[in-house]
Parts: C-alpha cells; structure tokens; sequence
C-alpha cells in the first residue's frame, strides 16, 4: 500500500490503469477532453502490480482499475469519477491540474 501511496501523490492526478481495460481508457480520455494530464500506472506490467491492486482494493476501490486520485486523494473508479463529472465536481477539482490554453 506504501508504494501505491507514494505514486498517488507524487502528482497532482494520478491514474491506476491496466493497459487492456476499456473504462480506463475511457476514463484517459475524459481527462484528455478536460486538458489533464494524468500520471497514469499501468498496473498490469509492474512487477508489483498484484499488490498494488490489492492495495487498491484495501483503499475502498469498488474494482482496482481504474483508479483515480486528484491532490493525492482517491477519487475512485470509473462510476464515481463519471457521477462527480456528471454533477459538476470534477471541472473544480481538476482545475488546479489543467493545461493552459
């Protein structure tokens, strides 16, 4: 869980990924439409990627990926990143972290 901590706050948006899932990528490009780019982890080709996963599990993820985590605190997955979209929370929380234009 320690290493999945540290790389979650390291930067300012944090994507836990694995490279063949179809929510994660649909959630890089709901980032990539908002102007964030996120530090995305593709769990599934780190040789700690099991236990990264778990730990994900341990920290409340509904499923291990993906995973978001903005300002270094888990957002969640694809459902609750969506809902706060859908609901106008996630622009302010992202605002910090977007491209200038």
């Amino acid at each position: 869980m320690d290493k999945v901590m540290r790389l979650a706050s390291e930067k300012g948006v944090v994507l836990f990924s694995k490279s063949s899932c179809c929510l994660c990528y649909a959630v890089k490009i709901l980032f990539q439409e908002l102007g964030v780019t996120p530090t995305i982890h593709e769990i599934d080709q780190d040789p700690e990627g099991r236990e990264m996963e778990r730990a994900l599990m341990r920290l409340g993820c509904n499923a291990p990926v993906p995973a978001v985590f903005i300002g270094g605190e888990l957002v969640g997955s694809t459902n609750e990143v969506m809902s706060l979209h859908l609901g106008g929370g996630l622009i302010p929380l992202l605002k910090p972290y977007q491209a200038l234009c």
